[in-house]
């Protein structure tokens, strides 16, 4: 049986049923009740179960949706005419937007379910080549040191985000941002 692509309208409801999910589970975590979801969204809890049977299902579709929105903009950052190092600094942001809004999603991925294993592979495999193209082109105008990996970034940069969720005084972005500061070139 071949599966007919889905119709625009389709598409665009999921998309703002994703967007809604997003915007709770950062106001309340992955646990945040699928009544409030279904209001932020404007449709009953109903349309929530019939695209996502499972509050795992859900979880899962947020999270790849917003791998997918930030694989998106490296690219779009760089063809937007702003400098390499600029436009890695703001997919840096972005990512850290990711990062620091995933409350509760660490616990729900240590669970046994067979879904979740699958989204740090797919994390990497969407976001690493992306930050690579990035830092390439950041070097290449000269504008950053050579021997900065994406992963070691990335990872340097999860790392600094993990205490944003237990102490109110402790500031990611700053610490964030000096660090991709600290990625100069050295004049």
């Amino acid at each position: 049986m071949v599966e007919r692509p889905r119709r625009a309208d389709a598409r665009r409801n999921e998309e703002s049923l994703l967007e809604a999910a997003a915007a709770a589970f950062v106001a309340s975590g992955v646990e945040a009740p699928v009544r409030d979801i279904a209001a932020r969204a404007g449709v009953g809890t109903g349309t929530i179960y019939r695209h996502f049977p499972t509050r795992a299902d859900l979880i899962i579709a947020v999270y790849r949706h917003q791998v997918d929105a930030c694989a998106a903009a490296g690219p779009a950052l760089l063809a937007g005419g702003a400098t390499p190092h600029t436009a890695l600094a703001r997919w840096i942001d972005l990512f850290v937007d990711f990062l620091v809004t995933k409350h509760g999603l660490a616990a729900v991925l240590q669970s046994d379910n067979a879904g979740f294993e699958a989204l740090h592979a797919y994390f990497l495999d969407r976001l690493l080549p992306v930050c690579a193209e990035l830092l390439d082109a950041a070097t290449a105008s000269g504008e950053i040191r050579s021997d900065v990996e994406a992963y070691a970034l990335m990872r340097g940069v999860g790392n600094l985000c993990v205490g944003a969720d237990s102490d109110p005084r402790y500031d990611a972005r700053r610490l964030v941002g000096l660090l991709v500061a600290g990625l100069r070139q050295a004049d």
